[in-house]
């Protein structure tokens, strides 16, 4: 199925501060998704790869929301049968753009759950278009905490939904965006964001017009700053198709 829009992307990766690397993603056809598999959970490495298998089911099909909702909850059970040797059970984030047609026009479907993030670059201006499924997101929500005291808070680490996990259910957001000329899309792990403000991930988007020269110099950023974790991105360029 046509997603009704010409794209190019790129993505990167690097282990940052850690041993190794418990991040995945998916880059491939209409399907730009990151994970990060929890860190203190086991087998982080082995829930962040489950979720994006189970999600690689969506990639060729143009994929609405309602398929898309659906997807993040067969994921979500693709996690939970992850074996564990504790009672803290695998989970991971996942966030990322899947492109479709909605009602003639090529459109952005948009998933999150967790803390990684998705942005959308628009006329140079970027814009966090998910919400953070965190403590501290939610201390900011309800007027308890500062925007600028969420970065230095001791719980900005401490999901409040994940793909497995303890939880038998998932509520993934899903999103739907009419995509616009010079659109680039940004998902990305916490990695990037806990190293980078996003006035420097604005800045270091805009200096590579190309994609995948755009994603290796956004991780190479994020490490030089002393990246203390897994830092993944995927970005991603379209335009829409003219019509016929």
């Amino acid at each position: 199925m046509s997603s009704g829009a010409r794209v190019r992307w790129g993505a990167a990766t690097s282990p940052g501060g850690r041993a190794g690397n418990e991040d995945a993603l998916l880059a491939q056809d209409d399907v730009f998704v990151v994970a990060d598999g929890m860190g203190g959970h086991d087998a982080g490495e082995v829930a962040s790869a489950a979720a994006v298998a189970s999600l690689r089911a969506l990639v060729g099909r143009g994929a609405g929301p309602d398929e898309v909702h659906d997807a993040l909850l067969a994921a979500h059970q693709a996690v939970r049968a992850v074996p564990s040797t504790s009672d803290r059970r695998p989970g991971t984030t996942v966030s990322g753009v899947v492109l479709t047609v909605h009602d003639g026009t090529p459109c952005w479907v948009v998933l999150n759950v967790g803390d990684s993030r998705t942005y959308r670059m628009a006329g140079a201006v970027l814009e966090q278009v998910t919400r953070d499924h965190s403590e501290v997101a939610e201390l900011v929500a309800d007027g308890l905490l500062l925007p600028d005291e969420a970065a230095r808070h001791p719980w900005r680490h401490v999901v409040t939904r994940v793909l497995g996990g303890g939880a038998t259910a998932v509520d993934p957001d899903v999103l739907v965006m009419a995509v616009s000329p010079g659109d680039r899309m940004l998902a990305c792990t916490d990695g990037l964001t806990d190293a980078l403000p996003d006035a420097r991930i604005e800045a270091e988007l805009k200096a590579e017009p190309d994609p995948q020269a755009a994603a290796d110099r956004l991780v190479a950023t994020a490490v030089a700053a002393g990246a203390s974790d897994n830092v993944t991105v995927v970005v991603v360029d379209a335009q829409p198709r003219p019509a016929r």
